[in-house]
């Protein structure tokens, strides 16, 4: 070859592929963070502040836990009802039988 060994060939081919590789991910990088950016804004939301955009995920956190323990509580309370009415019933059903 022309003052040019296999080796070097592979080294330059293998630098060239990787820079190339480097560009194209830096080039998806940019597209999905201005994507990212673009959602943001359509939702009303300034993707430059950070801090206040993690409070209002750590509210929506927050919100969503105590309405899932506010249904638990409630589900709970319910199944309590249902199951002293039938206890209710049945003892009065006892003492009726045992009252004659």
């Amino acid at each position: 070859m022309s003052g040019l060994e296999g080796s070097e060939v592979r080294a330059i081919v293998a630098e060239t592929l990787a820079e190339q590789q480097r560009l194209h991910r830096d080039d998806i990088d940019a597209v999905v963070l201005k994507s990212v950016a673009t959602v943001l804004t359509s939702f009303g939301i300034d993707e430059e502040d950070r801090k206040e955009l993690r409070a209002d995920f750590q509210h929506l956190r927050r919100w969503r836990r105590s309405v899932e323990q506010a249904q638990s509580y409630t589900f709970k309370a319910v199944i309590t009802v249902i199951v002293t009415g039938f206890v209710g019933a049945v003892w009065l059903g006892i003492k009726a039988t045992l009252g004659k």
